[in-house]
């Protein structure tokens, strides 16, 4: 789902969230014997009725005014018992209006009240609807510790919402308690946990004869389900794209399968809300059905579906419910194949009836008086106008719907997609300038809220490529389009206006780049930033490359360290520089074959031929590289005129973001070793691990000449490395085991005794938990992991997981390498950065890429090791300068195996 109708879609669901205990609860009690009533309250009371009233004409505003009258006369009269109650339902009226803020206001009134009563089940109720209010403010981690804050044995703490439905036997508790806690946990990407505790939910809900708590519980086992075969599809793409073609197969099966599911779950709630003519929870669920239809091809009952959600909303009552599945219907008005929507444009065949949906949408937003709905059904009109070139209706539109959203501060998440859409237009009309400012205003705007909305719901990462990567790489792409190649000597700019443009461009990428790494991490991720600029860094002898990856070609820019700019394009399709990467990649692999120089020179005449006469005098060449650029070395470049590697001709490294690159030293040179390895065969998560005989030895080594503690196989588990941890000092961690860097992070892990696993995740809140307010941890070394063979993603778990937790520099190894030639290229590098006692040859002024330089060199020169495979998988990531920084990195193969991490945190 595209993200405007992503965002829409989701208040749309949170509707759902809050019927866990619902409304139906609390108008029961006003209606009932709940309510104290005595001389002084009859106004209270008819004020709470009235709202009642109000609240079901769906006039939430009225409501509220009613019902903070009636509130205030209670706490005037000191009726603490029905000031909770109105309490109860202001929050929920609230959150119905957007306003998480205000609901947990009144929450937190509600649990205090509950709690000094000791009206143990009314407070875990309230509690449970507390968490989801939190939830919906992107708090989800606040929301699990109010819902059950689980103990390392999965225990929920005493207090929280679960134990204190177990402990009073509350039924309609748990079940609500367990529902907003799958809810969450998916929110967050946990898709496993979410369909585990939604599953004992759905157990429970049959014993209450329910049908409304059975149909909420249904609802979110579909989405739950849907968000899971969504993990799986991108998988199976992720394997296409590394060519393991069974991979993909299996993943697409298991995709499918979770589909299946998701519409066996959808379709019985929509069984029960017939029964209960619950119109909005059918409409609800057919609009989260008809994407998995197309997506098996059924588009009969794709049609029919749709049909049946069109007219059921002409008998929806006015409401924010009713506007965002309008827009949400709109856009499933014809056949989507893809997971996600990006800008693409409506058929004319139904632009009609978008139009007047939309039309509709805007009416019942304004008489709403919701801006934040208004800007979306405004905003989704103009993109139909957008597509119809309609350029003057769609400029007028967007306008308004950039107007609605700034009356809400709330509506931040769609003024960004308008002024996006702006730009477009501008665009479309030929108006350059003006595209430009609409563009860079969007990425303002996005940036303002980009953190909030990568990281408070996992859901989003399905939707960056189409709705938050278009925008930086379309106003780069603007920006470079008042450019000329190097070669071209005629400039259209002045020398200041083209570096303040160049610095623009590279801010923009750069910026893309701290996105994708939230994104790909999400709730997790904490990203540490270091304010500079290429154009600041004082190194005479340093040259960065950046490359941007266009649609139809690919920008190079090179920086040199007169401040100059220079620019030149690799005039090719994205997909055909993917596949020639790939293919470059697999040869360097290859070690078996006699080595072929033809793709690595190509790509050397690509990258580096257009600005040779540039760089006398260059001895270091910095790469921020882009997409699938990443997960290619740089070093088995090949020149050939000289015949030589490009690691010949310089010291080379790697960085994601200039902006995450930590050039700071820090002066540490006494230094305690906690080593840690696995040598034997290991089995996690069904996947067979080959042993590691050396490891043993490489453990022996690293603690004999280093002081410090090794636990090895067994010894070395999860909890037994957090006692160590608790316990002693470490300045650096050296972990000799298989690991692996996949698409999803909870797929980048290693190898730990016991047959288990540690993600990086859980290792990067292992070390903060011990370190978090000291610098202490120096060096974390990490042995036997891989990336795989065109996966992207996979190239962002290596450089984020040291950018998660500050790393400054990483030694990694791209794929598994041959024992002997890994320990050989260590020992050098080693050689070139320490003495004995390691300590730090400041003396040498040998910088860590000029020290990997001279190993990788070496091994070239030999005859045994000649071949890139056994030397050019080596890249280094981050600060590139001399040794003795804050943090350190290496990643080592044995054979078949990869390398270490070093890595402060702070």
């Amino acid at each position: 789902m595209h993200t405007r109708s992503f965002f829409v879609f989701l208040c749309l669901i949170s509707f759902t969230c809050s019927l866990w205990l619902g409304l139906q609860i609390s108008l029961g009690e006003f209606t009932g014997t709940h309510l104290a009533v005595n001389a002084q309250s009859p106004n209270a009371n008819q004020l709470v009725q009235q709202g009642i009233e109000r609240y079901q004409a769906v006039d939430f505003t009225g409501a509220i005014e009613r019902w903070q009258k009636a509130l205030n006369i209670y706490q005037q009269n000191k009726n603490r018992a029905n000031a909770a109650i109105v309490q109860e339902n202001l929050a929920r009226t609230y959150q119905q209006l957007g306003q998480p803020e205000q609901a947990i206001r009144h929450w937190n009134q509600v649990v205090a009240y509950y709690h000094q009563v000791g009206n143990l089940q009314f407070l875990g109720r309230s509690l449970t609807e507390q968490a989801q209010a939190y939830s919906s403010l992107g708090q989800p981690k606040q929301a699990i510790t109010l819902l059950c804050s689980p103990d390392k044995d999965g225990n929920c703490s005493r207090g929280s919402a679960l134990q204190i439905a177990h402990q009073t036997s509350d039924i309609t508790g748990e079940v609500a308690a367990r529902g907003s806690l799958g809810d969450v946990t998916r929110l967050m990407g946990d898709y496993e946990s979410a369909i585990k505790n939604l599953e004992l939910s759905r157990e429970l809900a049959n014993k209450l004869n329910n049908p409304a708590i059975n149909l909420s519980v249904l609802n979110s086992l579909g989405n739950a389900k849907v968000s899971l075969a969504r993990v799986k599809y991108r998988q199976a793409s992720s394997a296409v794209q590394r060519g393991d073609n069974l991979e993909a197969e299996k993943r697409r099966l298991q995709a499918q399968h979770e589909d299946a599911l998701a519409l066996s779950y959808l379709q019985e709630s929509i069984e029960i809300a017939r029964s209960q003519k619950d119109v909005q929870s059918e409409v609800r669920s057919l609009l989260v059905m008809i994407p998995l239809y197309y997506r098996k091809n059924a588009n009969d009952q794709a049609a029919s579906s749709l049909q049946q959600a069109t007219h059921l909303l002409e008998s929806l009552p006015d409401s924010r419910a009713r506007v965002y599945a309008t827009i949400d219907l709109v856009r499933l008005l014809q056949p989507i194949q893809k997971v996600t929507f990006t800008t693409k444009c409506l058929t004319p065949s139904v632009l009609p009836l978008a139009e007047s949906l939309l039309n509709q949408a805007v009416t019942v937003a304004e008489r709403l008086q919701d801006s934040r709905a208004e800007s979306f059904a405004l905003g989704e009109l103009g993109h139909i106008y957008e597509c119809s070139q309609n350029y003057a209706q769609a400029l007028k539109m967007t306008n308004r719907a950039i107007f609605a959203a700034q009356q809400d501060l709330k509506a931040q998440d769609s003024l960004y997609l308008w002024e996006w859409q702006t730009g477009r237009i501008q665009k479309a009309q030929g108006k350059t300038g003006e595209a430009i400012s609409a563009y860079k205003q969007s990425i303002d705007t996005l940036e303002s809220i980009r953190r909030d909305i990568l990281t408070a719901n996992r859901d989003i990462q399905f939707d960056f490529r189409d709705t938050i990567e278009p925008i930086y790489r379309d106003l780069v792409a603007l920006l470079l389009s008042v450019e000329q190649p190097a070669q071209t000597a005629n400039k259209s700019l002045s020398f200041k206006q083209s570096k303040d443009n160049f610095r623009f461009i590279l801010k923009t990428i750069d910026s893309l780049k701290l996105a994708e790494l939230q994104n790909y991490f999400g709730n997790d991720c904490i990203l540490t930033l270091v304010p500079q600029e290429l154009d600041n860094h004082k190194d005479a002898t340093t040259a960065f490359f950046n490359t941007i990856i266009l649609e139809d070609k690919t920008a190079v820019i090179l920086s040199l360290p007169n401040g100059q700019k220079k620019l030149s394009w690799i005039s090719i399709k994205r997909q055909e520089l993917v596949d020639k990467i790939n293919e470059y990649r697999r040869g360097l692999e290859r070690f078996r074959d006699d080595y072929d120089t033809a793709l690595a020179q190509e790509v050397y005449d690509w990258l580096i031929r257009p600005f040779v006469k540039d760089l006398h005098g260059i001895e270091t060449l910095v790469f921020i590289q882009d997409g699938i650029l990443q997960s290619v070395p740089m070093a088995a470049l090949y020149d050939g005129e000289k015949k030589q590697f490009l690691i010949q001709q310089y010291a080379i490294a790697t960085t994601p973001s200039i902006y995450l690159t930590d050039t700071r030293s820090l002066n540490r040179q006494d230094f305690r070793v906690l080593a840690l390895g696995v040598s034997q065969a290991t089995t996690v998560d069904g996947k067979t691990f080959p042993p590691l005989p050396n490891v043993a030895e490489e453990i022996t080594e690293v603690t004999q000449k280093i002081k410090g503690k090794k636990l090895l196989d067994n010894e070395f588990t999860t909890s037994r490395l957090k006692t160590e941890l608790s316990q002693a000092v470490y300045s650096i961690i050296h972990v000799a085991t298989h690991g692996e860097f996949g698409s999803e992070p909870q797929d980048t892990f290693i190898v730990t005794g016991k047959n288990e696993k540690l993600t990086f995740k859980e290792l990067d809140q292992q070390i903060r938990s011990v370190t978090r307010n000291q610098q202490l941890l120096e060096l974390l070394t990490l042995t036997a992991c891989k990336t795989a063979v065109g996966d992207e993603r996979s190239t962002l778990g290596l450089a984020g997981v040291a950018v998660q937790a500050g790393a400054k520099s990483v030694l990694a190894s791209l794929w598994a390498i041959n024992d002997a030639s890994t320990v050989q290229i260590v020992t050098d590098f080693y050689a070139k950065l320490f003495d004995g006692s390691l300590k730090v040859q400041r003396e040498r002024n040998v910088t860590k890429a000029q020290a990997l330089q001279a190993a990788q060199t070496t091994l070239i020169e030999s005859q045994q090791y000649s071949h890139p495979y056994y030397w050019s998988g080596f890249i280094l990531i981050g600060n590139w300068l001399l040794p003795g920084v804050r943090l350190f990195i290496f990643l080592i193969f044995k054979p078949g195996v990869l390398g270490g991490f070093i890595y402060r945190y702070s």
